[in-house]
């Protein structure tokens, strides 16, 4: 049975820092994928929301906010939550229902709004919370880890913090021609480098912001998209939800395990395990990849996800970089969108704004972005706690 699913409509709520409720962002996002997909509110059977946990909104329930929200119509309803995976386990949700006949039109909505500064867990002691506990036991906020992965790469691979601010630069210049980023301004190397040190080695401007924002996919079954005149869609061929296999020889943020011999010695990282699922699963391979979005929340893990994803081999995403391959209009664009340095982190949305922006890559609608001939997208965007995110997109 083909896992295949048809992308009906995309739409997104410009990011930035709106002081907007949440559900706001999401209705707009919703009704701009309906519209996109000249399918009525009231088609839709299925609507699943990305939940966000901040700020005190009704966002645990997202699902019926969302559908709330846009009128009741008598959709079935369900909520998700991953963490910065939020948005592709929705995805998956969606997907699987389609796959199993219960339903034929699904929406799948992110939004947040996020709090200023850095990310960080709710108030109170909650000692079996993974996130929490990290914040109490080491005392670190994000960009201490991203910092970590950072040096390692400088160990390992002669990575330099140019290289670093030159993915900065890349991205930022990507992010001029999208209408739904953040910061739509050029910099240079030496804005990055200028910029004050957050984590050595890592700038202000090698990390990525937080940012109010939202996301939405409508999606149907490839039957329901023939009848209804879509023709040619964009295809769902996979999505990866894997966890870690431990023992794991590289720590990620963070990942525990109350047995580490639940799993025998994996043959890949956690990372390298999410998009070889991904692959595995449509029956291509990184070869066959003309476009990636990946979770760029540091400029060093941009690199990082190049090699998870193989499109180079380990240690070499600095050499492909530096060639100008990663660029628009290079070998392999990597985050043509602007990724996360143009957009910022709204957690619910991010995997789900990953899937629009291939969208309108494989649909050849990214103006002034536009990676040439391209048919095959994929997204990397991990959430804590051990979820995988990845999907794959086919046209």
């Amino acid at each position: 049975m083909s896992s295949a699913i048809a992308v009906a409509g995309v739409g997104m709520h410009p990011w930035g820092k709106w002081g907007r409720p949440f559900v706001e962002y999401g209705v707009h996002a919703a009704r701009e994928a309906l519209a996109d997909s000249g399918i009525a509110w009231s088609d839709v059977d299925f609507v699943v929301g990305g939940e966000t946990v901040r700020n005190g909104y009704a966002g645990y329930v997202a699902g019926s906010t969302f559908a709330s929200a846009l009128g009741w119509n008598g959709a079935r309803i369900a909520t998700s939550y991953a963490a910065c995976a939020t948005g592709a386990q929705a995805l998956d949700t969606a997907r699987a229902r389609i796959l199993a006949g219960l339903c034929e039109v699904a929406l799948v909505v992110g939004a947040d709004t996020t709090p200023k500064g850095f990310l960080a867990p709710n108030a109170g002691e909650r000692w079996t919370d993974p996130d929490w506990l990290r914040f109490r036991l080491l005392g670190m906020t994000n960009p201490a880890y991203f910092a970590l992965y950072a040096r390692r790469r400088m160990d390992l691979y002669g990575a330099t913090i140019e290289d670093f601010a030159q993915v900065k630069v890349k991205n930022a210049r990507h992010g001029l021609e999208n209408p739904n980023a953040r910061y739509r301004k050029e910099v240079a190397v030496a804005d990055v480098l200028g910029s004050a040190i957050v984590s050595d080695p890592l700038h202000l401007l090698d990390i990525c912001a937080t940012s109010d924002g939202a996301a939405a996919v409508v999606l149907t079954s490839l039957d329901y998209a023939r009848r209804h005149g879509i023709a040619d869609p964009v295809r769902v061929e996979a999505v990866s939800t894997v966890t870690p296999t431990f023992p794991n020889a590289v720590i990620d943020m963070p990942l525990l395990a109350t047995d580490h011999a639940a799993g025998g010695a994996p043959e890949r990282s956690f990372k390298e395990s999410i998009a070889h699922a991904a692959y595995e699963e449509a029956g291509i391979g990184p070869d066959d990849v003309d476009v990636a979005e990946v979770y760029d929340l540091s400029t060093a893990l941009e690199l990082d996800w190049i090699e998870d994803l193989g499109l180079c081999k380990r240690g070499e995403a600095e050499v492909l970089l530096r060639a100008g391959d990663t660029t628009v209009g290079g070998r392999i664009p990597v985050n043509p969108s602007g990724g996360l340095a143009c957009f910022g982190e709204a957690v619910p949305a991010q995997a789900l704004a990953q899937v629009c922006e291939l969208t309108w890559q494989l649909r050849g609608q990214a103006t002034g972005r536009q990676v040439d001939g391209a048919r095959v997208g994929i997204t990397a965007n991990q959430g804590l706690f051990g979820h995988g995110s990845s999907v794959l997109l086919v046209r």
